[in-house]
């Protein structure tokens, strides 16, 4: 029941090497392919996907919140899929999302900026000049994620079980490399407890959803935890109204046994641009 978590810069080949590690592992890869067809399942249409996958969310407008819900719910997707376990989660800062869960193995893959425009430039037939843009968009957008969603440095190496250079590896030596680590005894010694640890995440990230969805909370300052159906609320709101109405929200998800509010008001006037 091992889980793989992919990171990784634009034109560094990790994709190729997802689909073959999948492939002799039987592992299921799960992509933005992957995620567009059971999108529609949890409320999302193509649209909503490329508009906020894999983008830093805000939470200042009523728009705004909404969003941040969608990208929720993407993560409620990559979250089923790795409850059935043997599953490679590609991008999206699942090594962040899954953070405690033992037996993940997490990777990074890498390479000099330059070479990374040049493998990109010449596997799309793009104009270098339009290539370099392309990937330095793609590392602002993608480090902005991890440090906006997750507060926590892309590049940081702790983050990573391993790190791969496909500038000083072959394919051939990281994929043989990645299938025997997934194959560690220490990862399946860790599968004890992962069900019920992932249910947690899950029931605490549905509460989130429900509350940035719901038009009468206007400030998300809140810390949600779970464990095995009860729920502790953290931080603060602006209004009675809007404590009241968070609580409500919370025991009103499916599975929520009990809330425990430690929610405080604390009144504020947004400073308007």
């Amino acid at each position: 029941m091992a889980i793989i978590t992919i990171s990784r810069e634009m034109g560094t080949g990790a994709y190729k090497i997802a689909k073959d590690v999948a492939k002799k592992l039987k592992y299921t890869l799960v992509d933005g392919a992957k995620i567009a067809e059971v999108a529609e399942q949890y409320g999302l249409t193509k649209d909503i996907l490329e508009r906020i996958d894999e983008k830093p969310p805000v939470y200042i407008t009523a728009e705004d919140r909404l969003n941040a819900a969608y990208l929720n719910m993407i993560e409620l997707i990559l979250l089923d899929f790795a409850k059935s376990g043997n599953v490679i989660l590609y991008g999206r800062g699942c090594q962040d999302l899954l953070k405690g869960l033992g037996n993940t193995l997490k990777l990074r893959f890498t390479a000099p900026f330059e070479e990374r425009v040049e493998k990109f430039a010449e596997r799309e037939w793009l104009d270098p000049d339009l290539a370099h843009e392309f990937i330095r968009k793609s590392d602002h957008q993608r480090a902005g994620f991890i440090h906006f969603y997750f507060d926590r440095d892309w590049s940081d190496p702790l983050g990573y079980d391993l790190t791969f250079n496909t500038s000083s590896l072959s394919e051939a030596s990281i994929i043989d490399c990645i299938v025997s680590a997934a194959k560690d005894p220490k990862l399946k010694d860790a599968e004890v407890g992962v069900d019920a640890f992932l249910e947690d995440i899950i029931l605490a990230k549905k509460i989130e959803t429900e509350l940035l969805k719901s038009g009468q909370i206007e400030s998300l300052h809140l810390k949600i935890a779970s464990y095995n159906g009860k729920v502790h609320l953290a931080g603060h709101v602006q209004s009675d109204d809007e404590l009241a109405e968070a609580v409500r929200i919370a025991n009103s998800v499916a599975g929520v046994q009990a809330v425990k509010n430690d929610l405080h008001v604390v009144s504020f006037t947004r400073y308007k641009e």
